[in-house]
């Protein structure tokens, strides 16, 4: 993946700011660092998110398929080298932080990263082909970009980010290259919560997925959300699960997935119909709507997915359908006499209408709806999810390319833009200042 060469010098810096309260008593106050950022690329045969730290010492480039709901970074150990690596003891307050039900009393081998005496460890998990183990969990330096105002700016290294060693299995189906995760989910020691608690920095962060392969998008740690005011953002509530949707977990965690509240569905400015108790989560934690990116495309319960495909068709008449639709997709048409506009091609628009205070949908244009085949064919890009899915609805990566979308934890609370091509540019602008 030559692409990602140019993402090989991602760094990190923090910067003092004085501050004079008055002549008589001038003093400076803690330091305020500026948020950070690393750069997000789409992979090209995965349609997995990936983005690149270095870590160890030395510094090594690192990739790591994007996880929005992972519970931490994990990294294959089996040829981990590095001076600074420090495992984390079974009876440490990080080890009980982390939430770890499982210490590794003696490691049968020398001593090494992620095989040493009493020290904690957790399950890495592999979300694409679904598969974990148990790993220890570790300190190391990581090194990435500030903010610079709006835009990427100077480089520093933080020092004892928490991480769980995986192993070579675990990287099956991964993108070329990748060697891990990157957890973005409501663990405590994801990298989200581990950059708020011990930096200080707010307790935010935001996605910027790029639909393109050849340019990166981005995500920002803290209050950034880079060349775009916070004025842009809509505003809905972050549910809580109390169950866990990982694939691999201990019993009685909470998810760490981000769910909201969608109350019903358009489609071309019309409700339809189903079974709307699907869109709650229910006692054993089924039910309602998650953001993924580990899935390409969203996943609907097939309830949903039914009333979404009727109500499209019927509104598309005037294309021909290509029959048999290609998998894994159940709707699709000619593409020769389908109008293109600067939100994509024109085809009925999908609301998620979600809970907050007055009238508020997540419109999903047919930029992000519609997924090119050929040069004769598109589909819709949603997916049959089965009758007994966790989640009913699963929002996945081709929705939610260049929408911005910031998860405010302090508040619970999510910010959107929805499409940012109503506002003449892309995720993969943030980069450049050109925006």
């Amino acid at each position: 993946m030559s692409s990602m060469a140019p993402l090989l010098n991602c760094f990190l810096l923090f910067s003092s700011i004085l501050l004079f309260i008055s002549p008589s008593a001038a003093r400076s106050v803690p330091a305020r660092p500026k948020p950070l950022v690393l750069p997000v690329l789409k992979d090209k045969c995965s349609h997995q998110y990936v983005t690149q730290i270095n870590q160890r010492t030395p510094l090594v480039a690192v990739k790591l398929t994007v996880d929005l709901g992972g519970t931490f970074m994990w990294v294959d150990c089996d040829n981990y080298v590095s001076s600074s690596y420090t495992p984390v003891r079974c009876d440490s307050a990080l080890c009980k932080l982390a939430d770890s039900h499982s210490c590794t009393t003696e490691c049968y081998s020398s001593p090494k990263p992620g095989c040493y005496n009493n020290t904690c460890s957790h399950i890495p998990y592999n979300p694409v082909v679904h598969v974990s183990t148990s790993g220890d969990i570790g300190l190391d330096v990581v090194s990435l970009q500030s903010m610079d105002g709006k835009y990427p700016g100077r480089n520093v290294s933080v020092p004892n980010v928490p991480f769980v060693c995986g192993t070579g299995f675990m990287l099956e189906n991964l993108a070329d290259g990748v060697l891990g995760v990157a957890g973005l989910g409501r663990g405590n020691i994801s990298l989200p919560a581990y950059f708020s608690s011990a930096l200080g920095l707010q307790s935010k962060f935001a996605i910027c997925l790029s639909s393109l392969t050849n340019s990166s998008g981005v995500i920002y740690f803290g209050d950034s959300i880079g060349p775009l005011s916070s004025d842009f953002l809509i505003y809905t509530p972050l549910v809580r699960n109390p169950v866990s949707t990982a694939g691999a977990y201990f019993e009685g965690q909470s998810s760490t997935d981000y769910f909201i509240a969608v109350k019903t569905l358009r489609v071309g400015g019309k409700e339809i119909k189903f079974n709307k108790t699907l869109l709650s989560i229910d006692n054993e934690g089924k039910g309602g709507t998650r953001i993924s990116t580990v899935h390409p495309y969203t996943l609907l319960h097939t309830s949903i997915y039914k009333a979404v495909i009727k109500a499209f068709a019927k509104q598309m008449k005037f294309l021909i359908e290509v029959n048999p639709p290609i998998a894994p997709f159940g709707l699709c048409y000619q593409s020769a006499a389908m109008d293109i506009n600067e939100y994509g091609p024109v085809v009925p628009f999908i609301d998620l209408v979600l809970e907050s205070q007055g009238s508020v949908y997540w419109r999903i244009w047919g930029a992000n709806s519609m997924v090119k085949i050929s040069s004769y064919v598109m589909c819709l890009g949603f997916v049959d999810g089965g009758l007994k899915p966790d989640s009913s609805i699963i929002i996945g990566g081709r929705q939610l390319e260049d929408n911005l979308l910031q998860f405010d934890l302090a508040s619970a609370r999510l910010g959107f833009t929805s499409s940012l091509l109503v506002r003449n540019t892309t995720c993969s602008n943030f980069n450049s200042k050109s925006v």
